[in-house]
């Protein structure tokens, strides 16, 4: 530990040193100070925050468990004061270098957006919707989403609007802890995640490139970021973001999930994608709670998507303060080309089962559980543990829609300490 602390300072010295020299570098290249030179003290600047930031981004790696960080800091500090002191950002009574100043000032605040939340995070099970809901908003309001994204595919063919480094840095902050997004998602911690980046156990050059776009505070358009495992890893996140963002959450039937799942991922049962809906569910609503959030659901987006997603885009305006979008009215165009009825599968197949099935359960204010093609015969313990999940996750789904759920005191199971009735093969 000593000989790890010993050379994190050296390393944070070098860091530096080499700041220290490429700023002398950039001043001794341009000319500094003068009104009539605007876009050179503009591009200085914007390069020097490059420079910086990779800097920072070493000190912050090294903070914890550092002996005589102090001094850095202070360097980091004095830099920033002689920065400002040679661009003219300090305060002068010359009246043009005043509203120069304030232009200034209005350009570094969110380039003229002041404290509003510079973007949002949608929040939802895989299969959930959050792919549709995703690109109605990206292309009919103007959110931004950076890139590269992963392709669409056979089995989301409008896209899925999730960027791939985002996807890659979630799954090596699940690995290194023996998950994935389909098993032990119950387990994850976010403390663990964080100190597992602080020291250098996992890879960080995914987080540090989605980082870039979503702390990048030159940007005038507000962002969209969209994975289905940040139902999980939010708490990690959002230590790792300047500011914190709204959320837009969404769910599905959780028969229509699992049944879908079961179709893509050959290993996954009902039972599974039905635990699955529970915890990532769980886990979304508990993760956000502090958060500004807006509510919907794939099935508010199906029957009029036009209608809620004006209303989800106005809520994140006036309600969460996220930047406004270039766009404020959602194109007939744009909901047509994603909107189709014919790719909502297992939502057809759900509804014509239950039109024969009997009632399970009857849960109140109109929303039942209704029997369902099993996997499992009748009678046996597989067959009751299919049940009983079942029935958890409808109980959820039903609170979901009655707007229990969205209580800071709703009672979520406990399925840590859940006993199946049978041994799962």
């Amino acid at each position: 530990a000593v000989q790890w602390e010993e050379l994190a300072k050296v390393s944070a010295q070098h860091e530096a040193e080499e700041l220290q020299e490429k700023e002398r570098s950039l001043l001794d290249k341009m000319t500094i100070g003068k009104r009539s030179n605007r876009e050179d003290v503009m591009r200085v600047s914007q390069l020097l925050d490059e420079v910086v930031e990779e800097f920072e981004g070493e000190v912050e790696d090294h903070r914890e468990g550092l002996v005589g960080n102090r001094g850095h800091d202070e360097h980091w500090i004095q830099s920033l004061e002689a920065w400002d002191q040679a661009v003219g950002i300090t305060e002068t009574n010359d009246e043009e270098g005043e509203d120069d100043d304030d232009e200034l000032d209005a350009m570094d605040s969110n380039n003229g957006n002041g404290n509003k939340r510079p973007g949002f995070i949608v929040l939802g099970m895989h299969r959930s919707g959050t792919s549709m809901l995703s690109g109605l908003l990206v292309e009919g309001f103007g959110y931004e989403t950076g890139g590269p994204l992963i392709m669409p595919n056979f089995d989301n063919e409008k896209g899925f609007y999730e960027r791939i480094d985002v996807v890659l840095q979630n799954d090596a902050f699940f690995a290194a802890q023996g998950m994935g997004w389909s098993y032990n998602v119950l387990k994850y911690d976010s403390e663990k995640a964080l100190r597992d980046k602080l020291q250098g156990m996992i890879n960080f050059d995914e987080g540090k490139r989605a980082l870039q776009f979503l702390n990048n505070h030159h940007k005038t358009l507000p962002y969209l970021q969209k994975d289905p495992r940040m139902c999980i890893a939010l708490p990690t996140w959002l230590k790792l973001l300047d500011d914190e963002p709204a959320i837009v959450f969404t769910y599905r039937h959780p028969l229509e999930v699992a049944m879908s799942l079961k179709k893509r991922e050959s290993s996954i049962t009902l039972e599974h994608g039905l635990r699955l809906w529970i915890v990532y569910n769980m886990r979304a609503i508990q993760n956000s709670a502090r958060l500004c959030r807006v509510f919907s659901t794939n099935e508010a987006v199906m029957t009029d998507p036009a209608r809620e997603v004006q209303r989800i885009k106005n809520q994140l305006t006036d309600t969460c303060n996220v930047i406004p979008p270039p766009k404020s009215l959602m194109p007939q165009e744009v909901v047509d080309s994603f909107i189709d009825p014919n790719l909502q599968h297992n939502s057809k197949e759900r509804r014509n089962e239950e039109k024969t099935s009997s009632i399970l359960k009857d849960f109140g204010d109109g929303c039942v559980a209704k029997e369902f093609d099993r996997e499992y015969k009748k009678g046996s313990d597989n067959y009751e543990a299919e049940t009983q999940i079942f029935l958890m996750a409808m109980q959820i789904f039903c609170d979901f829609e009655n707007g229990k759920a969205y209580e800071a005191d709703y009672e979520w199971p406990d399925l840590a300490h859940w006993q199946r009735p049978a041994r799962i093969n």
